[in-house]
């Protein structure tokens, strides 16, 4: 029994010390003591420590920028953005629908991919109609720009 009793003890004692090994870790990643740099933290922050399966700031910085549209998907661990069709109020006759899709944990310009479909409408019906790609483009650059800026306060701040 004092085996047992023995081995009992050295295996708390084992626990013990990795226990305080983890407290000092998060008490010297508080006062920012640790080797990593600040961005890299932000990054893993928004990466790997978030709940959804994408990079967060592609995803608020997509999200807020599809927020025009109403919203007829939205799919945060496959990292899909769908609007539902969108009518401009000054040209009724002419609506747009848009797909943004994150594709990887990292902040990079290849990590998101935006499509759009537009239709007119022509006697009483709406016909697909082809879409300047200068406009997804755009959509593009937007969303990365605001990414971009959520990151750099994240880091800052």
């Amino acid at each position: 029994m004092s085996r047992f009793a023995s081995l009992g003890l050295i295996m708390m004692c084992g626990l013990s010390a990795s226990a305080c090994d983890s407290i000092r870790d998060d008490i010297n990643a508080t006062l920012g003591r640790n080797s990593g740099s600040s961005v890299r933290a932000a990054d893993a922050a928004a990466s790997q420590v978030t709940t959804i399966g994408v990079n967060a700031y592609l995803w608020r910085a997509a999200l807020d920028t599809l927020s025009f549209a109403p919203m007829a998907q939205v799919d945060s661990a496959g990292g899909v953005i769908v609007t539902d069709w969108y009518a401009n109020p000054q040209s009724p006759g002419e609506r747009i629908k848009v797909t943004a899709t994150i594709l990887d944990r990292d902040l990079r310009a290849d990590a998101l991919r935006v499509a759009a479909s537009r239709q007119v409408m022509q006697n009483g019906q709406w016909v697909e109609a082809p879409i300047a790609a200068a406009t997804v483009q755009k959509l593009e650059e937007i969303i990365l720009t605001k990414a971009r800026d959520l990151r750099r306060n994240a880091v800052s701040g």
